[in-house]
């Protein structure tokens, strides 16, 4: 009796698995860039990464791809910003922590409420950082920059001086 009883468990736990490593391969192999698989994984190749302009936030020269979620609205996000040679983003702060990851290129920190390229820190590729939601903070680039954010949206951007806010900023016709 013993022994039926371990043959049937045998079979049943062998029967459960085999359905779950066929569909593990079949998900890995159908798995695309930006794909989602039967797991609920993701994956994005650099070259196959849909860059759009924006965050409106930025001014114009920006890119941006979204990876996870939605950065304007409530939930976890991931996105990466591709900012040209010498951008520059005014002192402004945000409502939640602001997490960033350096992919490419040096990003310049700077803390406080006026910009000052001579007051900032280099953030070369490799380099991570965070700050606590209000910090007043401002940045400029060297070379092409492709930064990653990550947190909890909405992802917000209050400038310290209205006037330095590009959505403020008449569309030209």
């Amino acid at each position: 009796m013993n022994r039926f009883l371990l043959a049937c468990t045998i079979t049943v736990l062998f029967a459960a698995t085999v359905p779950a490593q066929n569909a593990s391969a079949n998900a890995h192999k159908d798995m695309k860039a930006g794909a989602i698989s039967t797991d609920g994984m993701s994956i994005y190749l650099p070259s196959e990464m849909q860059w759009k302009d924006g965050p409106g936030a930025l001014s114009a020269g920006a890119k941006m791809a979204v990876l996870e979620g939605d950065p304007t609205k409530e939930g976890v996000f991931t996105m990466r910003l591709r900012l040209p040679d010498g951008f520059t983003i005014q002192p402004h702060f945000h409502s939640a922590v602001e997490h960033i990851s350096v992919i490419a290129g040096t990003f310049n920190i700077g803390m406080g409420d006026k910009f000052d390229k001579s007051a900032t820190r280099e953030m070369s590729a490799g380099t991570f950082g965070f700050w606590p939601a209000g910090m007043k903070h401002f940045a400029w680039t060297e070379g092409e920059t492709i930064v990653q954010l990550h947190g909890i949206g909405p992802w917000t951007v209050t400038y310290v001086n209205e006037a330095d806010d590009p959505r403020k900023v008449p569309k030209k016709p």
